[in-house]
């Protein structure tokens, strides 16, 4: 049967999607044991405001101080044929680093022949002239924990295995739970998905009853990050663009305060493009929304 999703090579033979691998998983360090060591100006991140999963580094980058030590480049929201772009924009621009006219460029250069697909976020090392990382899991890590200086501690070592087995969760059900969703292209493995989906939320709205502010407690985690990178689009765009229609965040409330009190911390509101998140979702994704209408709704608040 011929595959009809928007990723043929990531789609199962049930109609199942099947996340493809991070490429590029090289260790950034302080001490030598690896090849790319932690230096001022040497790294450029190539992002996207719309993708969730670039949306948690830059959050990751912003929150450790590191916009001296990391430039950034952000691609059209809108990804063509071929793929990401660097264009001038209302919030994205053209690439100073290299001059590159597609991200794809990049992951050519540093991987001849890459047939992958081209994501974001990208850690390119600019003095070897290649990509060094483009799993945000790293690069949330590598910007907490191994760039120096005062910031807060989101992989807290003594709550690590609770931590880790929170993260796997919200990764698995929700953050990668909507697209298992949307992406699926037949009707069982869609119905998984979204069950599995919103039967997280519900166990994280129970969670957060209790009065704590976090998902931990008093303090911030990785996996807070995580999950709002996902419910801040969720009723903009998972709900109807990915068919996660259960219920709206704005249907929980213990969810809703949580989301705002993320989102009202200093630096993040100014991260959230709603307007390129939703032109990404809404106009990328020809297979789902063949007219690209991208609808005026709904009204947020956050």
């Amino acid at each position: 049967m011929k595959k009809s999703g928007p990723f043929p090579a990531e789609e199962g033979d049930d109609g199942s999607f099947q996340r493809q691998e991070d490429a590029f998983r090289e260790k950034l360090s302080t001490d030598g044991s690896t090849p790319w060591p932690v230096e001022k100006d040497r790294y450029h991140l190539y992002l996207s405001l719309a993708c969730p999963w670039a949306h948690r580094a830059y959050l990751f980058l912003r929150f450790c101080g590191l916009q001296d030590w990391i430039g950034v480049t952000v691609v059209d929201p809108i990804r063509d044929e071929k793929g990401w772009a660097f264009r001038e924009g209302d919030g994205f621009s053209n690439d100073p680093v290299n001059g590159f006219q597609y991200l794809s460029e990049a992951y050519e250069m540093s991987q001849p022949g890459y047939s992958g697909r081209v994501t974001v976020p990208a850690l390119w090392c600019k003095k070897e002239k290649r990509i060094v990382n483009n799993s945000e899991d790293d690069l949330c890590f590598f910007f907490n924990k191994i760039f120096p200086g005062e910031k807060p501690d989101f992989f807290p070592a003594n709550r690590a295995g609770e931590h880790q087995v929170l993260a796997r969760k919200i990764y698995e059900n929700v953050n990668n739970g909507v697209y298992r969703a949307g992406f699926a292209t037949r009707q069982k493995p869609y119905e998984e998905a979204v069950l599995s989906l919103f039967k997280t939320l519900d166990e994280v709205e129970e969670q957060l009853s209790d009065g704590r502010p976090f998902l931990l407690g008093e303090s911030q985690v990785e996996a807070d990050w995580r999950l709002f990178c996902t419910l801040i689009r969720f009723d903009a765009v998972y709900v109807g663009h990915f068919k996660c229609n259960l219920r709206r965040i704005a249907d929980y409330p213990k969810l809703s305060q949580y989301l705002s009190r993320l989102y009202k911390l200093p630096g993040v509101a100014e991260t959230v493009r709603l307007d390129h998140i939703k032109n990404h979702y809404y106009k990328t994704h020809p297979e789902l929304n063949p007219s690209q209408i991208v609808p005026l709704g709904p009204i947020l608040s956050f």
